[in-house]
């Protein structure tokens, strides 16, 4: 099982939108771990994908048998 932080950015302009999964091993990150380090973590994404500008995000739990490819 995995956690997965899903981050909805834009493009400047706006109209390009889509998700970055971040993906974690439940084993050492929880749900709860996740949304109380979401900030920091999509800060430290958005220095390394400066022409995306996150709008939303999410936290869920991924198994990966039904994760489709």
């Amino acid at each position: 099982m995995f956690i997965q932080l899903v981050i909805l950015a834009c493009l400047a302009d706006g109209a390009t939108c889509r998700d970055f999964p971040l993906l974690y091993d439940a084993r050492e990150v929880s749900l709860l771990t996740c949304m109380t380090a979401a900030q920091p973590e999509i800060a430290r994404w958005q220095s390394g994908h400066p022409q995306w500008q996150p709008r939303k995000w999410r936290c869920e739990a991924v198994d990966p048998a039904q994760r489709s490819l």
